[in-house]
């Protein structure tokens, strides 16, 4: 339930239906919140400077910091103490069979391990054929994966298919709709042929020893064939991070229908496919309820990379998340985001190779939360690039908090951005047919004014869609 002092600025985050102006309005009559109602829990009002000015609320970190703090955590420091180290530098190399590498980054280069062709080959079904024409033609031809062929000499020619060796002293590949016979059997060329045509000769994409890709390269569908055409069977990659979901909230069914104060979560199902589309490996999801002695446990026991709790961000009296990290000692990098949905996010540092992502409860400011923390800290431990930022122009205004970022559903229709109007912070229906979220800056954005994009993992139809 969301607490008396929050219901202005609920009003203004749930419905895109409200007027801006009424809106801001109610934001303005309301008190200022130390907490969001993204949570909903009740959360203590902060002191009003003198002025009129709004006191800065809570520790609360700007969106863009909290994406760059996230990012670097991971990051190791370098020998100097005074920089940090590549990505993934910090996580020991694996080598992996092709058929598990995909979406993952190379740990070092991929040097070709033959010459690739690594003999001549046939470019084109047709004839080989040496000297100038016309040819009397083989009985038997050439096909691919046999062994060397018996030379040509001048005048001769033989069927050969695409792949196929090259006889040796083969001038050169006439093509079938090339060539033509006789009557007396004898092969002809319809149009001039050059010296060498489609001929493939050994070495012309690359030579043994010669680097194909850098390391840091991003496994794609073309870089497995790749690698396989150069001789490999498993790629050195930067593992992928491992991560454990740990479910919090006594109120929440795991079937059927909500009944007697009891809610559906949405988070247990929805967080593990969504944590593997971003990379992960999710090595375990644990429904823990309000227990504070079984977080704890769940934490300092986890060997995972990254842990994500559902809710218990707030400081209502379930809320046992920022105890627990204090009682163990963990270092707090982000303690609330200045972002609607998901103020309540928070970011900490457990142990040396070890982060916590703590993601509201509420379904929408969880994904907000997993976008900006989960998403940078998981891209950084896997070596993976950050995507090049876009923007696209908004369909519709979009009204915005004053003083926090919006992430916003969209889906995209030609050059626009469409804002979705089930954006509340529990509600999934806008989400659940969105391509991206729109980054709305404090103050709202006009129609027409481009927005900051970010990409669904699975909306791009890129290698990250991963549900297995």
């Amino acid at each position: 339930m969301t607490a008396p002092g929050t219901r202005a600025q609920a009003a203004a985050e749930e419905s895109d239906d409200l007027d801006v102006e009424e809106a801001l309005a109610l934001v303005r009559e309301a008190p200022r919140e130390t907490g969001d109602d993204s949570e909903g829990h009740a959360s203590a009002t902060a002191p009003q400077p003198s002025g009129g000015q709004p006191a800065e609320r809570h520790r609360a970190t700007t969106w863009p910091r909290a994406r760059e703090i996230a990012a670097r955590a991971a990051r190791p420091p370098a020998a100097n103490g005074t920089a940090t180290a590549p990505a993934g530098a910090r996580r020991t190399p694996v080598s992996v069979p092709l058929g598990d590498a995909l979406g993952l980054v190379l740990a070092a280069p991929l040097d070709a391990l033959t010459d690739l062709p690594s003999f001549d080959t046939s470019a084109m079904d047709g004839w080989a054929v040496a000297g100038p024409g016309p040819w009397q033609v083989r009985a038997e031809g050439v096909l691919a994966g046999h062994a060397q062929p018996e030379p040509l000499t001048d005048g001769e020619a033989v069927r050969i298919a695409t792949g196929a060796r090259i006889p040796a002293d083969t001038t050169a590949v006439l093509r079938a709709e090339h060539g033509r016979t006789d009557a007396q059997g004898r092969l002809h060329a319809t149009r001039d042929m050059l010296h060498g045509q489609d001929i493939r000769p050994r070495g012309q994409e690359c030579r043994s020893g010669d680097q194909l890709l850098p390391a840091g390269t991003l496994v794609t569908p073309a870089v497995l064939g790749l690698a396989a055409a150069a001789g490999y069977d498993t790629v050195t990659a930067v593992p992928r991070p491992r991560a454990e979901v740990l479910v919090l909230g006594d109120e929440l069914l795991t079937g059927g229908l909500p009944h007697d104060g009891l809610i559906r979560d949405a988070l247990g199902p929805m967080l593990p496919p969504w944590l593997r589309a971003l990379g992960a490996e999710v090595v375990a999801v644990r429904r823990l309820g309000d227990d504070a002695r079984a977080l704890r446990k769940a934490v300092t026991s986890s060997g995972a990379d990254l842990i994500v709790t559902t809710g218990g961000t707030a400081a209502g009296p379930v809320d046992h998340v920022h105890p627990v990290l204090e009682r163990i000692g963990a270092e707090l990098l982000v303690d609330g985001v200045k972002v609607r949905p998901g103020h309540p996010m928070l970011l900490a540092r457990t142990k040396e190779n070890q982060h916590l992502v703590g993601l509201p409860g509420n379904p929408l400011a969880a994904v907000s939360g997993l976008l900006t923390l989960a998403e940078p800290l998981l891209r950084t431990l896997a070596a993976r690039p950050a995507p090049e930022p876009y923007t696209l122009p908004l369909r519709e205004a979009v009204h915005g908090h004053p003083y926090d970022t919006r992430l916003v559903p969209v889906v995209l229709r030609g050059d626009h951005a469409v804002p979705l109007h089930y954006n509340g912070p529990a509600m999934l229906r806008g989400i659940a047919v969105a391509d991206a979220l729109a980054v709305v800056p404090p103050g709202g954005a006009r129609q027409d004014e481009g927005a900051e994009l970010l990409d669904l993992p699975w909306a791009t139809a890129g290698i990250g869609v991963c549900f297995t």
